[in-house]
């Protein structure tokens, strides 16, 4: 039972003690973290409000303003009868209704206008005592500021009763106002709108001017409260402008936010105190529960730990008893230790097991067929042979034995879906398809994988088997699956029946070599070797094309290389004619390989270091396709030659070119042609041509045309020659000298001598 006690108490662990921690964490975060969060996040909305009900009173203002400008309140209203002129009256009524509707919060919007007979609209028009309007209005118009805020008394017997109101003097700009423009703002709607600035009931929110002439409460508390004074001298204490801070006030916490409202003519200051316990409560709520939870969670680990144990423990118990027997009564040893020790016992009775099982894997097989077909197994005698295909559990006792080599082709053809590079996938794929298919024609049958467009096919048949006809119906419909799924042709070759397995690596190597003899057309081929016995070595020899060696070895020496590629790709389209064999193409360009390299070799460049010693007649022989032949020969041998070529030659072509000009100016005179400049620098006229246009930038004729006339030139302006003997001393004939000269100059010789004697 030594087991079931340690469960026990390790279950309890592992199910209870991180629930408490998590649950403690979780309190700390709810009690201190969240509790802090939400402190700061309800400060930060009483900011956000408080700049609401600024730019609220500041609309206020800005209306005000607007409309104490406006022609209607001007000097005209001075004095005006406003009895006489009733649609100026009724005009001035209704633009202070508008005004009244224009904010929910004004209840009325007033106009007073002073003087001998003062007028009150109210917003009707109505006439006033001039005792009542000296002690109510008249103070208003005679304020120092033009705009401004005030609690005012406008009912004569209710001084205790006052208004939050905001007066603009009119006319607007004056500095003799004779009226006011008023708001006259609902005590209860402002009330709300500072409540708006606190999101709990209770508590106090508050406004005030910093001179203390005004203040408004959103709980309707008066500025004598006992709490409002509390707070006020607690802000002034702090001597900042803004800030938070916790005050406690009979017992309970509050938290409070203050700060600056900039209105017209005074500072403003904003005051919002909440109770701690309202922002706080659902956190308090949570955490109680928190903790609640956490002792119902371990109550219920320690159930659920009682009851896995028991669960876990049932089959450790079966399984002991099963493996030790009476050791369970003795409890001398834990239970596992004595399953351990049963089960090491087991497990060195398995390895052989699994030595062979891990001996059966197939690429352990495959493995074995490449090593069979390439004869690296030699050196086996054939019992040996028979006895490890018989441990990868092939039948091979009375069989015979066939291989089927596969060659794909057309990889690069117009028709063709697979691009350069895709070799190893196309090879995949139809290594998949030969394997299906000749599980259906035949009882054994393995594929092996060679990843260069090649496969091959191994078949075990019976003696007294007569596969000739499944064999043929196999190929046919191979070679249709390819052509169809794959779109390229196939190439088969079927080697002839051995009896012995030691034999098959010798039929491999026939099947491979008889490919080589396909006819070199992008078709589909079946050889095979076992209709007449042999394979069919009997072809049509074709005249390999000397002359296109010879012309494209010429234009490689002289650096020609768009028609050194010209004279390759007919090089390989004449080996490769009608009737050629794969080995016949593939030993021409071998032969042409090497007669490149003797040349390169005996322009002093060496073949191993150009082509950093790579094999090169190693990789052309494992091409099959004519166009990836004409690429391989493009990257790997000619324009590496070519390069070599042009770099080496550089210093070279200028020194002839130099050779040339000297040439032209020492015998310009006498009758020069390209060929004969050749001749005379070592070179052809070919290569002089594009050489001369490359280092001057002019062709051979137009620089010699331009030396002439430059010679004749000088010899009009300094000598009394006749045109004749001037044309003649520079190679020209008088008739030809005077077309190209004018042609050049623009006029004749005796024009051009006429104009330079005359400068």
């Amino acid at each position: 039972m030594r087991f079931y006690k340690k469960s026990l108490i390790m279950i309890f662990i592992v199910s209870g003690i991180p629930g408490l921690i998590l649950g403690a964490f979780v309190y700390w975060m709810a009690g201190g973290r969240v509790e802090k969060e939400l402190l700061q996040l309800h400060h930060q909305q009483i900011e956000q409000r408080s700049h609401n009900i600024d730019d609220q009173l500041g609309n206020l203002e800005m209306l005000l303003s607007h409309w104490a400008f406006d022609n209607k309140f001007d000097y005209s209203l001075n004095g005006y009868d406003f009895v006489k002129n009733f649609d100026r009256t009724q005009d001035i009524t209704k633009t202070l209704i508008v005004m009244q509707g224009s904010n929910s919060m004004v209840k009325r919007a007033e106009l007073y206008v002073g003087g001998k007979q003062p007028v009150l609209f109210y917003p009707e028009y109505t006439g006033v005592d001039p005792q009542k309007a000296a002690a109510v209005y008249e103070p208003l118009i005679q304020g120092k500021n033009v705009t401004y805020w005030t609690q005012w008394a406008f009912d004569p017997s209710r001084p205790e009763s006052k208004d939050l109101a905001l007066v603009h003097q009119v006319p607007g700009g004056s500095l003799q106002p004779f009226g006011a423009l008023i708001f006259r703002f609902d005590e209860q709607k402002v009330a709300n709108m500072l409540q708006t600035m606190s999101p709990y009931h209770d508590g106090e929110t508050f406004l005030l001017q910093s001179s203390g002439d005004l203040f408004v409460s959103g709980t309707g508390s008066a500025s004598s409260s006992p709490l409002v004074t509390a707070l006020r001298e607690k802000i002034q204490t702090a001597g900042s402008g803004k800030g938070s801070f916790v005050f406690t006030w009979k017992d309970t916490t509050y938290t409070v936010s203050y700060g600056n409202l900039s209105r017209i003519a005074a500072d403003w200051t904003f005051v919002s105190a909440s109770p701690i316990t309202s922002i706080t409560s659902p956190v308090v709520f949570i955490s109680k529960l928190i903790i609640s939870l956490s002792l119902m969670a371990l109550l219920i680990a320690g159930l659920l730990a009682w009851l896995a144990s028991r669960r876990i423990y049932s089959p450790v118990k079966r399984l002991v008893t099963l493996l030790g027997g009476n050791a369970v009564a003795v409890g001398a040893e834990d239970e596992f230790t004595l399953m351990e020790k049963q089960w090491e016992h087991l497990r060195r009775e398995s390895l052989e097991l699994n030595t062979k099982l891990s001996e059966q894997l197939p690429h352990v097989k495959e493995s074995f067929l490449h090593q069979l077909l390439q004869g690296y197994l030699s050196a086996y005698s054939e019992e040996d042979l028979l006895r490890r295909m018989e441990r990868f559990k092939w039948d091979v006792r009375n069989r015979r034995y066939i291989v089927v080599y596969v060659q794909l082709l057309g990889i690069t053809s117009v028709e063709g879906k697979f691009r350069d590079g895709d070799e190893g996938l196309v090879t995949f794929a139809a290594v998949n398809m030969i394997g299906e298919l000749a599980s259906e024609y035949f009882e054994q049958s393995d594929t092996i994988n060679f990843h260069d467009l090649t496969a091959g096919l191994l078949l075990m048949v019976e003696e007294e088997d007569d596969y000739r006809e499944r064999l043929q119906g196999f190929c046919e419909q191979l070679t249709d699956y390819i052509n169809k799924i794959l779109k390229m042709r196939v190439a088969m070759a079927i080697s002839r029946t051995v009896p012995h397995i030691s034999e098959v690596p010798l039929a491999f190597e026939q099947a491979k070599h008889s490919v080589s003899y396909r006819s070199y057309e992008n078709v589909n081929q079946l050889i095979d070797l076992q209709e007449d016995g042999r394979e069919d070595n009997e072809t049509e020899i074709l005249p390999y094309p000397f002359n296109l060696e010879r012309e494209l070895i010429q234009a490689l020496r002289t650096g020609r290389e768009e028609e050194a590629y010209e004279l390759l790709d007919d090089f390989l389209r004449a080996l490769s004619g009608k009737g050629a064999k794969e080995i016949d193409v593939q030993q021409g360009m071998l032969h042409l390989l090497g007669s490149i390299q003797h040349a390169i070799m005996v322009s002093g460049i060496q073949p191993s270091r150009l082509f950093k010693g790579a094999n090169l007649y190693e990789q052309l022989s494992q091409i099959r396709e004519p166009k990836q032949i004409l690429e391989w020969f493009h990257e790997k041998v000619v324009a590496p030659f070519l390069r070599e070529l042009t770099g080496r030659s550089d210093a070279q072509v200028k020194r002839i070119i130099e050779q040339a000009m000297i040439y032209l100016q020492e015998n310009y005179q006498q009758d020069i042609s390209l060929d004969n400049c050749a001749d005379h620098i070592g070179t052809n006229p070919f290569f002089l041509s594009k050489s001369f246009k490359q280092v001057t930038g002019k062709n051979f004729i137009d620089y010699l045309t331009e030396l002439r006339i430059e010679k004749a030139k000088q010899l009009l302006r300094e000598s009394e020659l006749k045109i004749n003997d001037v044309a003649g001393m520079v190679g020209y004939q008088h008739s030809y000298f005077n077309r190209i000269f004018k042609k050049l100059e623009g006029m004749t010789p005796t024009r051009y001598r006429e104009l330079s004697r005359n400068s």
